[in-house]
């Protein structure tokens, strides 16, 4: 298992919380610091089974001042996230070919059963 964790937000701290009283073994990415690829973010995207755009926090900075209005391609929306991963919406936690977005966090549970 994997999660890819941001420590300055809430929710991924509440995620954080639910696996390691889950008592299994994970690894942290934190992927503010380690950045995605392209590769690994659409990987990522297909274990979710969702759209970049229904992963992009619209809410952030960032997509207001550059990207918010725009007619984007898929890879374009790949690509933003990429350039500026604080776009990307968390905590999402990875276990094998499938994951889930932690919010809200209970959703993870998904994964745990």
């Amino acid at each position: 298992m994997k999660i890819l964790h941001n420590p300055r937000c809430r929710k991924s701290r509440e995620g954080l919380k639910i696996l390691e009283d889950s008592g299994r073994d994970f690894t942290i990415v934190e992927y503010l610091k380690e950045p995605l690829t392209k590769e690994q973010l659409s990987e990522v995207l297909s274990k979710l089974d969702m759209s970049a755009m229904d992963l992009v926090r619209k809410n952030e900075k960032e997509w207001k001042e550059n990207f918010k209005g725009r007619e984007m391609s898929e890879e374009e929306v790949v690509a933003a996230m990429v350039a500026h991963p604080k776009l990307i919406e968390r905590p999402i936690v990875i276990s094998g070919d499938r994951a889930v977005v932690g919010r809200p966090p209970e959703n993870i549970s998904q994964l745990l059963n």
